[in-house]
């Protein structure tokens, strides 16, 4: 007997259909899987034979051919098991019914129990674009699937709850969740920041145009406690932003909930990370601390501790906003849109320029720890600002401060009349702005091109900063509602270049 039902595999962010093609002969009893399946895939044999036997369905004592079609295309992943065990069932006749418009996704235990699976929803995503609309999955991944509203996705919890209702014993019902996207409540807030205005003016423009910044300043002076409040300020993800968003951390097994992630992604790896963890890795390379920050925030701090190879493996995500992986098995793209924001030491002790401690290193180490950080590397990062330690009088004083609601209205302001201005292009803030729209979208009048003639003379700045500041200035404007870039905003964003000119020359 011959059967055939569909299920799906992943290549990336992308699902690819899969045939799961049954042939039951008579001969010496034999459970074969072909198709170049994985480990994870050939293992499933003993998963599939144990769940329909514990199901109290008879397993076929037969020559048992599975064939996972196309052929020639890499399989891995455990969730084709509810597919084969389907497809075996239906050839041995105990499923009555070819439910044919139908996807199975779902990983069996040995009870006959579905387990909750990695990669669900973006397999349904691309297995919808390729016309299909019913997908019987795991319950644990119906909030995750459910996102989806033109799609039927029937959640279930057994193998016997699949052939009950394609035996027609029982009526399965579709899973439909309403999502909201509510503004989130974080437990920290700008106001719990004293003093450091300049700092937070930084933050403050880098998420208004998703401009990159480096602070560099000595220890305790709150560049770890503003960068881990950068989020605050940022706008909330739009749907879309968070479908991608959500696939990323589906397919790397981090939902721990199941359903959509609504806030910008925070991750902040220590700096013993390896270049593997940040651009993802193994035989199927799958997504690393780099795209896990896909539309938030890359945070790395003590930046010059991160060994110099992974700190150079962020130079082309930096510039394409995609991380690309070749391995022997498979070459992927992952998506890369994020703000990195870096904090360091001007020194190994600290303290080098400060007026209260004593620096420690020679000028040789100085050297040593800056060089750490390439001249690529900093030409990539849009702000630089020098954090001072915070004054007494600024933690003493009950001063009312800035809350992060206040500060995200302006961001979002900005943002709004950036999308407005770019709406008939593909990108959407000022940082993503070509070399090639520089002068359109950031005009200088004469007293602004005077400025930066000086400044570009007497820093020696290269090309690449050039278009860095003017697009930040870009940005100042758009925070203050400005149409064009005035003086003010040209000295602000070259001041923002300062401290690469006093540290690295």
């Amino acid at each position: 007997m011959y059967s055939c039902v569909r299920t799906g595999s992943l290549l990336g962010l992308d699902g690819e259909l899969i045939e799961v093609e049954a042939d039951l002969t008579n001969g010496l009893p034999k459970f074969t899987i072909v198709g170049l399946p994985d480990i994870a895939i050939k293992e499933s044999m003993e998963r599939v034979r144990s769940g329909i036997k514990n199901s109290s369905f008879e397993f076929p004592l037969k020559r048992i051919t599975i064939n996972l079609a196309p052929a020639n295309l890499k399989k891995d992943g455990s969730q084709m098991d509810l597919a084969i065990a389907v497809a075996v069932l239906i050839a041995n006749g105990t499923i009555v019914s070819n439910p044919e418009d139908y996807i199975f996704l779902g990983e069996l235990s040995l009870d006959g129990g579905v387990n909750k699976i990695t990669g669900a929803l973006p397999m349904v995503i691309s297995l919808r674009e390729k016309g299909f609309k019913k997908f019987i999955i795991p319950d644990s991944n119906k909030r995750e699937c459910a996102v989806i509203s033109d799609v039927e996705i029937y959640p279930v919890n057994s193998l016997q709850e699949v052939v009950d209702y394609f035996n027609g014993e029982i009526k399965l019902d579709r899973y439909i969740d309403e999502y909201t996207l509510e503004e989130t409540q974080y437990d920290i807030d700008f106001s719990d920041v004293k003093g450091q205005e300049f700092l937070k003016r930084a933050l403050e423009v880098a998420a208004g145009g998703k401009h990159n910044l480096l602070m560099v300043g000595t220890p305790g002076s709150g560049k770890s406690m503003a960068a881990k409040r950068f989020p605050t300020i940022l706008p909330k993800l739009k749907f879309d932003e968070s479908i991608e968003v959500t696939k990323i951390y589906s397919i790397a097994n981090l939902l721990s909930e199941s359903k959509l992630i609504t806030t910008p992604p925070f991750r902040a790896p220590h700096h013993t990370a390896s270049a593997v963890s940040l651009i993802g890795g193994g035989r199927i390379p799958k997504p690393g601390e780099i795209s896990l920050a896909h539309n938030g925030v890359l945070f790395l701090d003590e930046l010059p501790e991160f060994s110099k190879q992974v700190l150079e493996v962020l130079r082309q995500p930096l510039e394409d906003n995609t991380i690309n992986i070749a391995r022997a098995n498979a070459s992927l793209s992952y998506p890369a849109k994020f703000i990195l924001i870096t904090a360091m030491n001007p020194c190994p002790c600290g303290y080098l320029g400060d007026k209260f401690h004593v620096c420690k290193c020679t000028m040789n180490e100085i050297n040593r720890y800056l060089s750490k950080i390439s001249h690529p590397l900093l030409d990539r990062i849009d702000i630089h600002v020098e954090v001072s330690p915070v004054k007494y009088d600024d933690i003493s004083k009950e001063k009312k401060q800035e809350t992060s609601e206040e500060i995200r209205k302006r961001v979002e302001l900005a943002r709004n009349i950036q999308m407005e201005r770019f709406k008939d292009l593909d990108i959407s803030t000022n940082a993503e702005i070509r070399e090639n729209q520089i002068h359109k979208y950031c005009y200088l009048n004469s007293k602004c091109k005077n400025i930066m003639d000086i400044a570009f003379k007497k820093y020696k700045f290269s090309a690449r900063t050039y278009n860095k500041i003017l697009k930040v200035s870009r940005t100042i404007a758009d925070l203050e509602g400005s149409k064009n870039i005035e003086e003010k905003n040209i000295l602000e964003a070259i001041r923002y270049k300062s401290v690469d000119i006093k540290y690295w020359g």
